[in-house]
């Protein structure tokens, strides 16, 4: 952990929701003139889009139908604590892109989408970093990023609305047909397990979209349940120990039909997600950024 170069990790599982935590910080950010360096979770995949799909043919051929982007041997779980590390003693580092798509991939000419930025110097003088991406909590086999990082966040919706998401945005999103999406979820289970879930108990806090409407089929499902069709549960893990603390009183007041469910949990509209986010992140950005000047 690091008062000087302070590092956020958001972490979640595909189809979490993620981007959603991403746009509440990016908010923040914009308002308090903060420069972060930005590192995005899937450029840390071993593989690139082609070479990821011979592996999971060798991997079938040797009997396993678990091998995924959820699990170590296809990420740079390594190199990515190694960055955390380094970042947080000197505020330097090393980070690329994955391409996702035809729009992404059109400002780098002579790469595809499914392929890998060249590796680049992290910007000079960047206040903080903040990493969006699926193994932000990790700590497994010797690596412990939760030793490396100074506040830690999951986006975890109940699996059926996970899957909702999921299938709706490969399938709209990124050309995939609902039972290739399927197989995907399918083979993911294992390392999900042992991997996505065990993160959630080292995260600072925990954001988690309750739908309140029939998701019992998520494959069938038409639509993704809408903000004002959920509720968000809001867990603090130890509300002390977040930096600057927790003001409950205060976050019920400025959230309109906010409840608390437990004590270190407030449950709030799924429309108030956004506010809630801003509210809860944004004293405790401006209290690491104060330490850090000081």
């Amino acid at each position: 952990m690091s008062i000087k170069h302070p590092i956020i990790a958001v972490t979640g599982s595909s189809g979490a929701g993620t981007s959603t935590v991403k746009d509440a910080f990016e908010h923040v950010f914009r308002r308090a003139k903060i420069n972060a360096a930005v590192i995005e979770g899937d450029s840390f995949h071993r593989y690139n889009r082609a070479d990821m799909k011979k592996q999971m043919l060798e991997a079938e051929k040797r009997g396993d139908n678990t091998f995924s982007h959820f699990g170590e041997k296809a990420n740079l779980f390594k190199e990515l604590e190694e960055l955390f590390k380094t970042y947080g003693e000197t505020g330097r580092g090393k980070r690329r892109l994955y391409l996702h798509s035809e729009s992404e991939a059109a400002a780098y000419p002579g790469l595809k989408p499914g392929e890998f930025t060249p590796w680049e110097d992290i910007p000079p003088n960047t206040d903080l970093m903040f990493y969006e991406g699926l193994h932000g909590a990790i700590v497994s086999n010797g690596i412990n990023m939760k030793s490396c990082t100074d506040l830690r966040i999951g986006v975890v919706p109940v699996i059926n609305l996970e899957w909702i998401q999921k299938i709706h945005r490969d399938t709209s999103q990124r050309g995939y047909s609902q039972e290739a999406v399927m197989d995907t979820i399918l083979r993911r289970m294992h390392d999900y397990v042992h991997y996505i879930v065990p993160q959630f108990v080292n995260t600072d806090i925990n954001f988690q979209r309750v739908p309140v409407v029939d998701t019992s089929d998520p494959i069938i499902s038409r639509d993704i349940p809408t903000p004002d069709e959920s509720l968000v549960v809001i867990r603090f893990r130890s509300p002390e120990a977040i930096p600057g603390g927790v003001d409950f009183p205060y976050l019920l007041q400025m959230i309109h039909d906010s409840f608390m469910s437990r004590r270190n949990t407030i449950v709030v509209p799924g429309g108030k997600m956004g506010l809630a986010m801003e509210l809860i992140l944004t004293p405790i950005i401006s209290y690491m950024l104060d330490n850090r000047h000081k």
